[in-house]
C-alpha cells in the first residue's frame, strides 16, 4: 500500500505522527460503452446547451444552480476565497461510546500506521480505545476540506472512518401501514430470526456477479470472440487489463500444451517449417537468423541431404 497523507493524531499534550492508507478499494465490474459493430470506445463531447458548441476545457468554469433554476458562475477567484485547510492534524475533539455513532454516518475507512518515532503512543492510545470501549471523534482536513472522522480499532490497526455531515442524511418521505399485527405473527417471526441465527463471517458471502462476468469473458476470449480495435492496447481501463490479462492465460495454457497461439498463427507463411522453428528455438542464441543456420547444421543426416537436395534443385532451376 501506498500512503496517501502524512500527519499526526493529537490528544491533549500527546502527538503520534502518523501515515493515512486507504483501507478498501472497489472490485466492482465497469463496463465500457462500444459500437456493437467494430467495438469502438464512444466518446462524448462537451457541447454548450445554449449555443450547441464544442466547448473546451479552458472555457469551462464551475456553475452553481439555484433552486428556480437560475446559474452562478464561480471564478477561480471565487473559489480561492473558501474556507480550505492544509492542517496535518487529526485533533481528537472527545471520545464517545460506540453505541452512540449511527453507521450510516461512516463514510470512508483509512488506516493509520505510526511512524517509528510515534510507536509508543500509538499503542497506548490503541489500548485506551480497547478498554474504554470508545471511539475517538476527530476532525482532519482531507482534500482541503475539514472533515468529521472516528477513531476505532481494528485487529490491532486504527482505523480512521470519515463521517457524513447529519444534513446529508436523508429521512424516509413515506410511512407504513402494516395492519393489525397477531402475537402468532410475531412469535412465528421470532422463531424464524432464532432459526437463522449465527456469527457474522465476511468469507461467507461472495461476488458470484464478477466471477460470473470473468468466466463469461474467458469463454469469449477462448472462442476468439474479441474485436481488435487501434486503441485496444492503450487504454487502461479495467475491462481492458481484464480481457488482456485472461487472454495471456489463454495464450500460455495453449503454449504449455503444445497448441498453436495466435501468434504463431499470425506469422504462418504457408510452407510446413513449424517443427524446425520449435527445434530452432529450443537451441538458438539471442540472434534468431542464425539460430535457424545453425538448428539446420545440427539437424538429423536424412533431413540435412534432403534440404541439399532441394537447395542444388533451386539452384538449378535459377540458372536456367
Amino acid at each position: 500500500m501506498r500512503a496517501i497523507w502524512k500527519g499526526a493524531v493529537s490528544f491533549g499534550l500527546v502527538s503520534v505522527p502518523v501515515k493515512l492508507y486507504s483501507a478498501t478499494e472497489s472490485h466492482d465490474v465497469s463496463f465500457r460503452q462500444v459500437h456493437a459493430s467494430d467495438g469502438g470506445r464512444i466518446k462524448y463531447q462537451r457541447v454548450c446547451a445554449i449555443d450547441g458548441e464544442e466547448i473546451a476545457y479552458a472555457d469551462i468554469a464551475k456553475g452553481y444552480e439555484t433552486e428556480d433554476g437560475e446559474m452562478v458562475i464561480l471564478s477561480d477567484d471565487d473559489m480561492a476565497q473558501l474556507p480550505s485547510t492544509s492542517s496535518r492534524e487529526i485533533a481528537v475533539e472527545k471520545f464517545v461510546p460506540t453505541d452512540q455513532i449511527d453507521p450510516m454516518l461512516f463514510e470512508k475507512s483509512y488506516y493509520l500506521e505510526p511512524e517509528k518515532s510515534g510507536a509508543k503512543p500509538y499503542a497506548l492510545l490503541r489500548q485506551a480505545l480497547i478498554d474504554a470501549d470508545r471511539m475517538a471523534v476527530v476532525t482532519v482536513a482531507l482534500r482541503q476540506r475539514t472533515t468529521v472522522a472516528v477513531l476505532r480499532v481494528r485487529d490491532d490497526v486504527i482505523v480512521l472512518q470519515t463521517m457524513m455531515w447529519p444534513d446529508e442524511i436523508r429521512q424516509p418521505d413515506f410511512t407504513i401501514d402494516t395492519g393489525e399485527i397477531k402475537d402468532s405473527e410475531v412469535k412465528m417471526a421470532n422463531m424464524l430470526v432464532e432459526t437463522l441465527a449465527g456469527d457474522f463471517d465476511a468469507g461467507d458471502f461472495e461476488d458470484d456477479y464478477a466471477d460470473a462476468v470473468q468466466e463469461l469473458v474467458r469463454t469469449k476470449i477462448e472462442g476468439g470472440e474479441i474485436k481488435r480495435t487501434p486503441t485496444s492496447t492503450k487504454s487502461s481501463g479495467e475491462v481492458v487489463d481484464l480481457l488482456a490479462a485472461l487472454q495471456r492465460s489463454v495464450q500460455n495454457a495453449k503454449s504449455a500444451r503444445g497448441e498453436a497461439t495466435d501468434a504463431d498463427d499470425d506469422s504462418d507463411d504457408g510452407t510446413d517449417e513449424k517443427p524446425a522453428r520449435k527445434t530452432a528455438a529450443k537451441k538458438a542464441p539471442a540472434k534468431k537468423a542464425p539460430a535457424r543456420k545453425t538448428a539446420a547444421k545440427k539437424a538429423p543426416a536424412k533431413k540435412t541431404a534432403a534440404k541439399k537436395t532441394t537447395t542444388r534443385k533451386t539452384a538449378a532451376k535459377k540458372a536456367s
